[in-house]
């Protein structure tokens, strides 16, 4: 049944990714060959077509590079002050091609235990030190993980001055000698750091004043990473999550609105006076800021916040594994069905759609593609990785990470009760649920697995990229089918003793699982 015919006949009902199956088409090229570049915005475009959730479990500083690295885009959170949201921001725009144009640094009056502060929250092992600890200050050394990693407890009340490399003893760059007209040669650079041996060099100016600092990993990790999502100036992209109350979301723009590529008015309902008003205010005053504005799951919804000013918008209310929204209020849509009736609307105005919730395997990618989303926002797929902030640990043996929803009481309690129009209530209702994922280790890993089974799908479908994809919907040519329980069962594995262990990484996106979500 064509795409168009199908939901007319099921209009009324609340369908659900698993409610569907897309029928394969004709094919005459190779997987190898899908594009999967897409709009996120009007006016930005990404690589691959997901965004991080702007979870205070999922998205921070390191994910936000990770996620860009994977030709994705970071959404930081906004359960944190608007200084320290803009400190992370920068630190990802400063990630320019493995270059830190920002580096945190420490000064010589600095102690051990700064430096293992440092390891343990950030994960940096090799460390600038400026005389006055700013980023750009005079360079008098470096301290590396060979340097303190072997100390006794006793020791970690030294100064770095005691245990740091002095800068006479560095391998050191100068801005000059690695620049074209005024800009660093990144070939040049990459030369110098490969030639020293070193974990990482500093790069300095005339002056001798910290300009850049390369560590070796990093360069690694971009290099790795071809298809990362950048700017003009070839810095990563990422975006924000900003309130809909509007004192605060003025303050929070005040604070990024320079540095930040996009934002999203991260709210439950966004269909509300607050949001509509806030979107005309940010577009009259920050015009050059890409915003996308959400939650929503009607057309009605699209129609006006598009009227308001949105680049793009978030499509999904209560579908995410650690919401309640649906349960608690009893309001909601299911994910299939919201996605296609707002895509109808976001298309005709050339307004890119991020399907948010639902996602639990890459075929849920492939159907909000062919539902006429442009992109999908992850949760729970990227709360599990890594680079992700929520903390370790190990249940029943096995190796989990925290993953909460931001309607949870914990959340709320850090900040997020805005998301949820609750902030000023006596008393709060959770719409979200704190849980742990297993882990499943670097996004590096873990994303272009799940990327190879969205690609291996759009094959089958004889879709060649997601503008493909859309004009296909338009023209209402994708054809598609109800499953029945029946064919949900027959359709995942079955009938085996057991299924080889060593196959489980790339079964978890083929097979119809998510990460296991262990609930407290």
């Amino acid at each position: 049944m064509q795409i168009e015919e199908f939901f007319q006949k099921f209009e009324g009902y609340s369908l659900t990714y698993d409610d569907l199956i897309f029928l394969p088409d004709y094919v005459d090229f190779a997987p190898e060959s899908i594009n999967l570049k897409t709009k996120i915005t009007r006016e930005i475009e990404i690589n691959t077509p997901f965004a991080s959730s702007p979870m205070d479990t999922v998205t921070e500083v390191e994910l936000a590079i990770a996620t860009a690295l994977q030709g994705g885009l970071g959404l930081i959170h906004y359960n944190m002050s608007p200084e320290e949201q803009w400190k992370q921001i920068r630190r990802v725009k400063g990630f320019k091609s493995g270059f830190g144009s920002d580096p945190l640094t420490l000064s010589p009056n600095s102690r051990i235990w700064d430096v293992v502060a440092v390891r343990n929250e950030y994960g940096f092992t090799s460390i600038p030190i400026t005389s006055d600890g700013k980023s750009h200050g005079q360079l008098v050394g470096m301290i590396t993980k060979y340097d303190y990693s072997t100390l006794t407890d006793e020791d970690l009340d030294k100064t770095i001055a005691e245990r740091m490399i002095p800068a006479d003893r560095l391998t050191i760059a100068t801005f000059g000698e690695l620049s074209i007209n005024g800009t660093l040669d990144i070939n040049k650079a990459n030369a110098s750091l490969v030639d020293s041996r070193s974990p990482a060099l500093p790069i300095i100016d005339s002056k001798g004043c910290l300009k850049y600092f390369i560590t070796r990993s990093d360069l690694e990790k971009y290099i790795s990473c071809p298809h990362a999502t950048s700017d003009q100036s070839k810095r990563l992209l990422v975006g924000a999550a900003v309130e809909t109350w509007f004192e605060k979301a003025e303050e929070r723009l005040a604070a990024i609105h320079n540095d930040v590529d996009v934002i999203v008015y991260d709210t439950s309902q966004g269909f509300t006076s607050y949001e509509l008003d806030l979107v005309k205010w940010t577009k009259q005053h920050y015009p050059d800021l890409q915003v996308i504005g959400g939650n929503v799951v009607t057309a009605d919804a699209c129609e006006a916040l598009i009227e308001a000013g949105v680049d793009g918008l978030r499509i999904g209310m209560g579908s995410g594994s650690i919401c309640t929204t649906q349960e608690v209020g009893g309001v909601g849509r299911g994910q299939a069905t919201a996605v296609y009736e707002c895509s109808k609307v976001c298309l005709s105005h050339g307004v890119p759609i991020i399907a948010d919730g639902g996602i639990r395997k890459s075929a849920d990618i492939i159907k909000a593609l062919c539902l006429g989303a442009n992109a999908v926002m992850l949760g729970s797929l990227l709360a599990c990785t890594n680079e992700a902030p929520g903390k370790t640990h190990i249940k029943d043996g096995v190796k989990v990470k925290e993953y909460r929803g931001m309607g949870s009481m914990p959340a709320m309690e850090r900040g997020s009760s805005f998301r949820y129009g609750i902030e000023r209530s006596a008393l709060r209702v959770p719409e979200g649920v704190t849980g742990m994922v297993s882990s499943r280790g670097s996004i590096a890993e873990w994303i272009p697995c799940i990327m190879q089974g969205v690609r291996q799908g759009l094959h089958k479908l004889g879709m060649k990229g997601i503008d493909d994809i859309h004009r296909k919907v338009a023209q209402n040519q994708i054809k598609i089918e109800r499953r029945s329980e029946g064919a949900k069962r027959e359709g995942d594995i079955h009938g085996l003793y057991a299924v080889h262990t060593e196959e489980m990484f790339t079964q978890t996106v083929a097979e119809n699982r998510q990460p296991q979500l262990l609930y407290n």
